[in-house]
């Protein structure tokens, strides 16, 4: 029987194939503009504002969603210019971590009981349990980053190059400093679906650092990020449903990483 024979995994590629695009783009500029650990600490920031959002009876995608765009956004507001550092994010980190351990304590003891299994594909995705309803939804979020991101690529590209120069020139830095953090929220709330909050990093900056690693050319290596994410996640589906114990997220993340590897071993040798 064919792989999309199956209706849950027809929405996992429907899902995963936008979500991974739009990782790839966002991610690129992370690695562009060296806010990779940005990303880091959006994965605990997904933990923490699903959890928040259980303890309170809420959807687990109000809380994600919430959580790392309002806290990305944040980050970027108490930057300078826009562009995040990592005593800001560091000082977030230890924070959320913090409110993370309270909420988990609050969701294990008063709510686990109801809802037992959220709290694990919050940490390792659950991409293959999406609802046809889910996936559309997911989709056209993924749809959605990556058209916002194409609106603002040119000029967030002259500000992650010379943003002193781009200031000048009347860019807006500090506005699409936060507004482009604040979709790398986006993309790590819907990467939480396919990957999980542990592994969502994967996602975002693999990829990206092979494309990064692989060609000079800007624009060809934003449209390579995307690829290589599609790809991860597409092969990653094939060998998840090919072997059975092994979990999605993980071979998403694994053939990712793979990409990156290889990248690194061509760079070398040439």
């Amino acid at each position: 029987m064919s792989i999309l024979a199956h209706p849950f995994m027809q929405h996992a590629f429907l899902a995963g194939t936008l979500i991974a695009a739009a990782c790839g783009v966002v991610g690129y500029f992370l690695v562009l503009r060296a806010q990779v650990f940005t990303g880091d600490a959006l994965s605990h920031v997904a933990f923490t504002g699903a959890l928040a959002a259980l303890v309170a009876g809420l959807d687990l995608r109000l809380g994600l969603f919430a959580a790392t765009i309002g806290v990305a956004a944040g980050i970027g507001l108490l930057s300078r210019r826009g562009r995040a550092d990592d005593v800001v994010i560091g000082n977030v980190f230890a924070w959320i971590l913090g409110l993370g351990v309270f909420f988990l304590t609050l969701f294990t003891t008063a709510r686990s009981s109801s809802n037992g299994t959220a709290g694990t594909s919050v940490l390792f995705g659950s991409i293959f349990g999406l609802s046809a309803g889910d996936a559309a939804v997911a989709a056209a979020i993924g749809g959605g980053i990556i058209v916002a991101m194409a609106a603002i690529a040119r000029p967030l590209l002259f500000a992650s190059i010379d943003e002193s120069v781009a200031a000048a020139r009347g860019v807006p830095v500090r506005l699409l400093g936060v507004g482009f953090l604040a979709l790398v929220g986006a993309a790590a709330a819907e990467a939480t679906q396919a990957v999980g909050a542990l592994l969502l990093l994967g996602l975002l900056a693999a990829p990206a650092g092979a494309a990064r690693l692989l060609t000079a050319d800007l624009w060809r290596g934003l449209v390579l990020s995307a690829a290589i994410a599609v790809g991860a996640v597409w092969a990653g589906f094939v060998l998840s449903y090919s072997i059975g114990r092994l979990p999605p997220s993980t071979a998403i993340v694994l053939v990712a990483a793979g990409a990156y590897l290889l990248a690194a071993l061509r760079r070398a040798a040439s």
